[in-house]
């Protein structure tokens, strides 16, 4: 898999920790939430990232310290991609 997707991450996401109740996560703007508005918290994301680590073969160091919303999320995974060999 060369990149990650935002259907993909939020799939990620729900396995993790589940859909919180009363977000459309099918919604094109919500990468740009924030994902404790999404429900998920520190723990969800430190898991999201291990998944996203151990599937694609990559590294996201320090990652949950800068990662707020879904498209930070795939902004740090997808450079971690192209720097892969």
């Amino acid at each position: 898999m060369s990149e990650l997707t935002l259907p993909v991450l939020v799939e990620i996401f729900r396995q993790c920790a589940g859909e919180a109740e009363g977000i459309d996560l099918q919604s094109e703007d919500v990468g740009e939430v924030e994902l404790n508005a999404l429900g998920y918290d520190s723990l969800a994301l430190l898991e999201a990232i291990s998944q996203v680590e151990r599937k694609y073969s990559i590294g996201m160091p320090d990652a949950e310290s800068r990662i707020r919303t879904l498209n930070e999320f795939l902004d740090q995974a997808n450079e971690q991609l192209t720097r892969r060999p």
